[in-house]
């Protein structure tokens, strides 16, 4: 794709993003639809199966940005993703919340804490990970990519506990948060798609995550040609635009979920999502045979402080519960915003240094 000018390359990138945005869609209802017809979600491996579902043009970008031994914007896609799709939250909490209580007031639940803190865990490993020396491989693994991976089941294990109920007051839900249980909103659409078979509806989820891979590939692969043309590095790309055209998806489902209510789902997906998306790097190794964290550089490392920084703010939100608004969002959701702006522009001058 190098060739082509870059107005064409612009065009099939916002293509792919917009392929992604409706294939994210149907993708996300017919799972719905499957969670409820399955009862994928009452389960570990439905957890597992639903954090995959929800991230393929992730999955799809990694496998192909490390077939073709482009490292550097696999990385900055995952860790940038991580943060841009935190800051997805602020989005929602602007234009999904209604009335005067923030968002993290009303989803406020010890089960989102421990999702927040699992994508801390994970994210601490990807430092911890990126230190560790090039030589250390065996059978196509690293140990910090298994251990991302450990601790993310172990995670989704502490998630799947809670949600049967935790030794707590109100089972460790705050008082004056959303009414209705957590997933309430996809029982709705699994009962306004009654009429819908279960094999259509998987034949419809098969075709949306179809469409949805391919389209990631166009996004790699497109956006890495337009970042050599305006001469941004893949990090760089891969980090921003790249990770904004692979978080559509979560702003259409997250918003769909706060106006219906379900406001504790809409932290749990992106808390979930995130958790997720470091697991990547053992697809990444496994593909490339190579350690992937000790490669990482300056930038992605700042990328990682980012995400932890803005994880703990929504976590610390989702405890302290902020009350008032303030430019239409709660005072967490205003910080993270900020934070990221900041960082963005931090991370812009990480890169011309290193």
């Amino acid at each position: 794709m190098e060739s082509l000018p870059v107005a064409v390359l612009l065009l099939i990138f916002a293509g792919a993003a917009a392929v992604i945005w409706v294939a994210g869609i149907h993708l996300s209802k017919q799972t719905d639809v499957l969670d409820d017809r399955l009862h994928l979600g009452s389960s570990l491996g439905g957890l597992i199966l639903l954090a995959i579902a929800t991230n393929l043009p992730e999955i799809a970008i990694t496998v192909s940005a490390a077939a073709s031994n482009n490292i550097g914007v696999a990385v900055g896609n995952i860790l940038g993703g991580i943060a841009i799709q935190t800051v997805v939250l602020a989005i929602l909490d602007v234009f999904g919340t209604r009335g005067t209580d923030p968002l993290s007031y009303k989803a406020a639940s010890l089960t989102l804490v421990i999702e927040a803190v699992t994508v801390i865990a994970v994210l601490g490993v990807v430092i911890a990970g990126s230190q560790m020396p090039n030589s250390l491989v065996a059978f196509r693994l690293t140990p910090a990519a298994v251990l991302i991976a450990v601790i993310w089941v172990l995670g989704m294990i502490l998630v799947q506990r809670s949600q049967k109920g935790l030794p707590w007051h109100q089972q460790g839900d705050a008082p004056g948060g959303q009414d209705q249980p957590q997933g309430h909103s996809k029982k709705k659409t699994g009962e306004k798609t009654r009429h819908v078979s279960t094999a259509k509806s998987a034949l419809i989820f098969t075709a949306a995550a179809l469409a949805t891979l391919g389209a990631g590939v166009v996004l790699e692969r497109s956006g890495d040609a337009i970042a050599g043309h305006i001469g941004l590095s893949g990090v760089l790309f891969g980090a921003t635009f790249l990770a904004l055209a692979t978080s559509l998806p979560e702003i259409s489902t997250g918003l769909a979920s706060v106006k219906q209510g379900d406001y504790k789902l809409a932290f749990s997906d992106i808390f979930g999502g995130n958790a997720f998306l470091p697991v990547l790097f053992l697809v990444a190794v496994l593909i490339t045979g190579k350690p992937v964290l000790p490669q990482a550089q300056a930038t992605d490392i700042y990328l990682t402080a980012l995400a932890i920084l803005l994880t703990l703010t929504y976590l610390l939100g989702l405890l302290f519960r902020p009350k008032k608004k303030r430019l239409g969002m709660g005072a967490d959701s205003l910080a993270v915003l900020i934070l990221y702006l900041v960082g963005v522009a931090g991370l812009f001058a990480v890169a011309t240094t290193s």
